[in-house]
């Protein structure tokens, strides 16, 4: 066996150029296979990990209208009166409400795109179990906050102001004017971190959305499995709301349902973009193909002198299937290394750019998997030329010119 990998590696040697521009397609395959199951493998962990922060027992609903309260679609949108019909469901611990909209939000004569939350004072606490926000600075909203708000960490300390917003700050917000008075610890993503927390009543009256909401948590009590209560709540809602089974302008998911849902929505997405990755690899086989029956037609003199004193079908095949693997094996452990700098590289751009969320997850299974599938695109992609070199007859070979 030594043998063979050392005649196998000589002869890649021998012909530097026409190795390396074959292994092109291989590690052009791998690097981006490599790097796209990286970088999907960390979005994964950082879901999990968000996911089990927020626990197995909470339960979301929402609208399946994608319009901000009072727009076109505000008739579609939850109200406090589904919430309070929620809160009042057997098995249910306590459920909170929210507003949510994107709006202007103007600093110093300055103005930029703000996430606006609306969230009763009195549910911050609970708001707490559901995402870990943390202050930096000051305190949160209160109960008699009126025109009171609390910012994200970019606000504070980011990049979406010249000037960084201070505790005792004033904003504009459609037309009204808002003291700072917290700034929320870094989160990891560019949204969460550029939000603006506003009390709902306030946010309500700016909006003039009467009672909409969009968003309702429930947490289920103690004792009580979370599937069958969202099941409970999604009957009563829709009683509630008059609307027919199969045709409900709500949704409710339960914390591990809606984990599943972007693990399977993740995973198509993922499987997709590495497949036209792995359109590459394909082509760097059939380099390989080529180059191998190239190395048959040039060396088919010296497989005749090597049959001629002794060698046989098997040891002409093996060589040249060691030849095949090898261009795979080094196109794949170069593309392996072009892949963890491209997902490191990206990362690192993401992360300066405020989505931290995102860290590339190299393990070693990833690598070895990688090697291992480029060996075998090498191998595979050699037999053909291997099985014709072994077939040669001695005498034909040696006449051959």
């Amino acid at each position: 066996m030594k043998d063979y990998f050392l005649l196998a590696f000589n002869n890649l040697k021998r012909r530097k150029l026409r190795s390396w521009l074959t292994m092109i397609g291989i590690f052009i395959g791998i690097a981006a296979v490599v790097a796209l199951i990286s970088l999907g493998q960390g979005m994964q962990n950082y879901i999990n990990e968000e996911f089990e922060k927020l626990g197995k027992d909470k339960i979301m609903i929402q609208s399946k209208s994608f319009g901000p309260p009072g727009g076109s679609s505000s008739s579609l949108a939850l109200t406090e009166d589904d919430l309070e019909m929620i809160q009042n469901v057997k098995g249910v611990e306590w459920a909170i409400g929210m507003i949510y909209k994107m709006s202007q939000v103007e600093f110093k004569k300055e103005t930029n795109i703000g996430y606006l939350i609306g969230i009763n004072p009195e549910d911050i606490e609970l708001m707490s179990e559901i995402q870990s926000f943390e202050i930096q600075e000051g305190r949160w909203i209160k109960p008699g906050d009126k025109y009171k708000v609390v910012v994200g960490y970019n606000h504070g300390y980011g990049n979406i102001w010249k000037r960084e917003i201070e505790l005792g700050d004033r904003l504009m917000i459609e037309g009204q004017e808002f003291k700072v008075v917290g700034i929320v610890k870094k989160i990891g993503n560019q949204y969460d971190d550029g939000t603006v927390y506003i009390p709902r009543e306030v946010m309500k009256d700016l909006l003039e959305t009467k009672n909409e909401l969009g968003y309702i948590m429930a947490k289920t009590s103690e004792g009580n499995v979370p599937e069958d209560v969202a099941e409970t709540i999604e009957r009563k809602l829709r009683n509630f709301r008059d609307e027919k089974e199969g045709q409900e302008t709500f949704e409710v998911q339960t914390s591990e349902q809606l984990l599943q849902s972007f693990q399977n929505i993740f995973g198509v997405v993922q499987a997709v973009l590495v497949g036209i990755a792995a359109i590459s690899l394909i082509v760097g086989g059939v380099g390989i193909m080529n180059t191998m029956y190239t190395a048959v037609i040039e060396r088919t003199k010296e497989i005749g002198t090597m049959k001629a004193v002794g060698a046989k079908n098997s040891d002409i095949l093996q060589i040249f299937l060691f030849e095949s693997g090898l261009l795979g094996l080094v196109g794949g452990a170069i593309g392996i290394g072009i892949g963890i700098g491209l997902a490191k590289g990206v990362e690192y751009a993401l992360s300066a750019g405020g989505f931290s969320l995102l860290q590339a997850h190299i393990s070693l299974s990833l690598v070895l998997g990688a090697l291992a599938f480029s060996f075998a695109i090498g191998t595979l992609s050699g037999i053909l030329p291997a099985m014709q070199a072994s077939k040669l007859k001695p005498a034909d070979a040696l006449r051959y010119e």
